[in-house]
């Protein structure tokens, strides 16, 4: 079980390295799904199976339908790819980057503290992700709210990144 969560975070640090690396929204588009999906992953393997749902289905189902219409508004004709050479330099950058922070960090992380959330699953009568979405919906309501309006600023930021020159959102692509 160790290997396959160390397998899923090098995923997702690559995943996360794609979408940060990419210039065409197109490839970009793909690591953030594998982001996504691997964090998902990450997730379920510590017992958070309804909060890998939660995440799965809104994450990728409201912001990736904004990010493919901001993305055929921006369409290219070449975009640049994960082999290009500027490309491929910020992946080594990033890459690099990441290994530096992860030799700072390494000394005090051990597998061994990765726990599942219902480990004590004799002592609760609730699973852990449950409780936890009722206290996201109580506690944090406020924050909640918040998230909402700042997803709807990046819609609105989109919009209007790639509106073009002096057309509007409808226009013929």
């Amino acid at each position: 079980m160790t290997y396959l969560v160390s397998l899923l975070l090098m995923a997702l640090i690559i995943g996360l390295v794609a979408v940060a690396s990419n210039p065409a929204p197109y490839f970009a588009a793909l690591g953030l799904v594998v982001a996504a999906g691997v964090g998902c992953g990450v997730l379920i393997s510590h017992g958070g199976s309804f909060l890998s749902l939660v995440l799965f289905l809104i994450y990728l189902g409201g912001m990736l339908v904004v990010f493919a219409y901001s993305a055929a508004l921006a369409a290219e004709p070449f975009p640049e790819s994960w082999g290009d050479r500027s490309v491929l330099g910020y992946v080594l950058v990033y890459l690099v980057g990441v290994g530096l922070v992860m030799g700072v960090f390494y000394e005090g992380w051990y597998e061994g503290s990765w726990m599942v959330i219902d480990s004590f699953k004799e002592l609760s009568m609730l699973r852990g992700d449950i409780s936890g979405v009722a206290m996201m919906y109580s506690s944090g309501g406020g924050l909640l709210v918040i998230c909402a309006w700042v997803l709807l600023l990046t819609l609105f930021v989109v919009l209007e990144l790639t509106r073009g020159l002096s057309r509007g959102s409808l226009r013929a692509v």
